[in-house]
């Protein structure tokens, strides 16, 4: 396949540009009341031939996206992937990143972080965009009923879908109502020649993009909310591991994924075979040890995510949040 044909994630050998790429690629888990992320349209790269061109520039000149993640690559995820969309933001054709991490104040007291604000190139309205990456393994039993967002939990076991979603929802994406907030915004912006002197209209955005890893041979619905096109992997404990390797087509490799790379699951070339994958899994499971993640790879299998988790995970659960409400937001 010529290099031009070449699907747009496929072409990214570079690994922060192949997550970069995932990014722009990858749904969101959930749709919620208000709207979500910034489109490829938005971002002036809906076209696949510019996208490719811009991905492939990246590629050849990769320094100024390793600078801007730096020390992100030895933190937590969640920074790391808030560093994607600051470039993402301030790089795409079709966007201005204006301000990240705004700490809002009243007094001494913080009351929040908007994580990016931006606007479209030529245009004055603002958007505070909030982004968070998540990564939750359903439960077969647990808070409230199938389909409630807090029987899908983390790995560790120290939050749920559910306590996320409402933690946007009654904090992060209420933050523009403060006037501390619109004071905040307005300081932020006393240089910016094209929208100082006008009105301040936010609209208010959430990217949430991850993976939902379902039981396996255990059904279970999706939660509330779900986006129909969400990615999916399976979880299993390690004591039925065998028995899931023994229905695995021959030739299927894979990899141990290690944070923050989450996001994008390696080139094929990279892989292992699964014996190697197997006696990796041993040796970290001879111990209590926390979730694995893997991804597994074979030509007419495709890919597949999977978590093993120990014999006996979980040992939290997360109380769900109380009082949930399922409306939402307003548009703006």
């Amino acid at each position: 396949m010529p290099p031009a044909t070449l699907p747009l994630l496929d072409r990214c050998h570079h690994p922060l540009v192949r997550d970069l790429a995932w990014l722009l690629l990858a749904p969101d888990l959930i749709d919620t009341p208000w709207p979500g992320r910034p489109g490829r349209e938005v971002l002036g790269l809906s076209d696949d031939a510019r996208l490719a061109g811009w991905l492939d520039d990246l590629e050849a000149w990769p320094g100024e996206l390793e600078r801007c993640i730096g020390e992100m690559l030895t933190g937590r995820m969640g920074l790391y992937h808030e560093r994607l969309w600051q470039f993402l933001l301030a790089n795409a054709p079709g966007t201005e990143l204006l301000a990240h991490n705004l700490r809002i104040h009243r007094g001494k007291q913080t009351l929040g972080e908007l994580d990016l604000l931006y606007r479209r190139r030529g245009e004055t309205e603002l958007v505070h965009l909030e982004v968070a990456i998540k990564y939750y393994l359903g439960l077969m039993e647990g808070p409230g009923g199938p389909h409630d967002q807090a029987r899908w939990i983390g790995p560790g076991g120290a939050d749920s879908l559910a306590g996320k979603r409402e933690h946007l929802y009654r904090h992060q994406l209420r933050l523009t109502d403060q006037p501390e907030t619109r004071l905040a915004l307005r300081e932020a912006l006393a240089s910016d020649a094209v929208g100082a002197d006008r009105p301040l209209v936010i609209h208010r955005r959430l990217a949430i993009p991850g993976v939902l890893f379902y039981p396996w041979q255990q059904p279970l619905p999706t939660p509330r909310e779900a986006n129909p096109v969400h990615l999916r992997g399976t979880w299993l404990c390690w004591r039925a591991w065998r028995d899931y390797r023994d229905g695995l087509p021959a030739g299927t490799h894979g990899a141990r994924l290690h944070k923050p790379h989450w996001l994008a699951l390696p080139r094929p070339e990279r892989l292992l075979p699964l014996a190697e994958i197997e006696a990796l899994l041993a040796q970290h499971f001879r111990v209590p040890a926390s979730p694995l993640q893997i991804a597994l790879w074979q030509a007419d299998m495709g890919w597949r995510r999977l978590f093993v988790v120990a014999d006996d995970w979980p040992r939290q659960i997360p109380l769900p949040p109380p009082d949930v409400d399922q409306q939402g937001l307003s548009p703006r």
